[in-house]
């Protein structure tokens, strides 16, 4: 036997249920560094700082 529901779902229900699956944009920061905005936790990708210490040089504008 499927796995078959044995009474349909409203449009109500299934609303609710989808209520918390909407797409969000991004929780973005400024860099203290070079004031550029980045995801938190992660590397700056223009200046390569993270916590106040150069982790990774940044690409040149042309590579």
């Amino acid at each position: 036997m499927g796995a078959v529901p044995k009474t349909r779902i409203s449009k109500a229900r299934r609303g609710k249920r989808r209520s918390h699956q909407a797409m969000q944009a991004p929780h973005l920061i400024v860099c203290p560094q070079c004031r550029e905005p980045r995801l938190p936790h992660r590397v700056c990708p223009s200046c390569g700082h993270y916590k106040g210490v150069e982790v990774v040089k940044p690409k040149a504008k042309g590579e």
